[in-house]
């Protein structure tokens, strides 16, 4: 398990390019059979990926999970969310069976001991991703379809922002811990998001592009208001962004990401909004 500590704003300031990405990205979360995990310290959240082809793979699978996380299994203090961006597949928990279609979602409490993933075709594999975060109490274990979920249309096309904010594991959706998460779809000539850009102190969040076309790019846009920085990003590639820290986008062409929060609190429009004009 890659394992991140986290920066402040001030040394932030100091970073090169290269340490940037090397504190903030994530890239390779998708390998035959394995599960990539990156723990990072910034409220304790876990951004993993896992594409089954010939086996059942479980959800620890290369995890020491007591050195880790000090617990028996897993999701032993922890809550999970998983969206399938690849082939058909299933997620069997403790026994039971969820499929997943492309752009499905299953969130799964804590306790549940047993997570195995499993794709119907080796030759189109799913792809999981998944955020999980600590969690103090447990809910219900349920499949979220992209039909389920709450949609907020929201932008225009004038301002090259038109989009739809999908609620998965979101308080309107279903009762959670502290995860929240959902999926953004820009529009065709859309390219930007979450303009006018915002902080919020209570929350980090964890932003994966994917659906950006071949040969085309993402500038993720962090760092505080007044003094930005930015990272290139392909697809299928997810970024850490601190509470500090703004998190927006503009893409060389349209594209669609995940999105999932984890802090002090799951009000999804408690934030800090920064004017566009003022940002340096």
């Amino acid at each position: 398990m890659d394992i991140r500590y986290g920066c402040n704003q001030r040394d932030f300031k100091r970073y090169t390019t290269e340490e940037t990405r090397r504190e903030f990205l994530i890239e390779g979360l998708y390998r035959p059979d394995e599960v990539v995990a990156v723990y990072s310290h910034v409220d304790r959240m876990v951004t993993l990926g896992c594409m089954p082809v010939n086996e059942a793979v479980p959800i620890d699978k290369g995890i020491d999970v007591w050195a880790n996380f000090g617990t028996g299994y897993f999701l032993e203090r922890r809550e999970i969310g998983i969206f399938n961006i690849g082939g058909a597949g299933s997620i069997t928990v403790d026994g039971k069976a969820y499929r997943l279609g492309y752009k499905d979602c299953l969130y799964i409490t804590r306790g549940a001991k047993e997570v195995l993933f499993a794709s119907d075709v080796p030759a189109a594999p799913a792809r999981f991703y998944m955020v999980s975060a600590p969690a103090h109490c447990s809910y219900e274990t349920k499949l979220i379809t992209l039909a389920d979920a709450a949609k907020r249309p929201i932008g225009d096309a004038a301002t090259s922002n038109k989009r739809v904010i999908n609620q998965f594991i979101h308080p309107d959706v279903l009762p959670t811990c502290q995860l929240s998460m959902g999926m953004t779809a820009l529009d065709t000539g859309s390219v930007w998001n979450t303009m006018p850009a915002h902080t919020h102190e209570r929350r980090m969040e964890i932003y994966m592009y994917f659906e950006v076309p071949k040969d085309n790019v993402v500038f993720h846009m962090m760092g505080e208001g007044n003094e930005t920085r930015h990272i290139v990003m392909q697809n299928e590639q997810a970024v850490i962004s601190p509470s500090w820290s703004i998190h927006a986008g503009a893409g060389t062409a349209n594209y669609t990401f995940i999105w999932a929060m984890g802090g002090e609190n799951q009000a999804f429009d408690d934030m800090d909004t920064i004017p566009t004009t003022q940002l340096r």
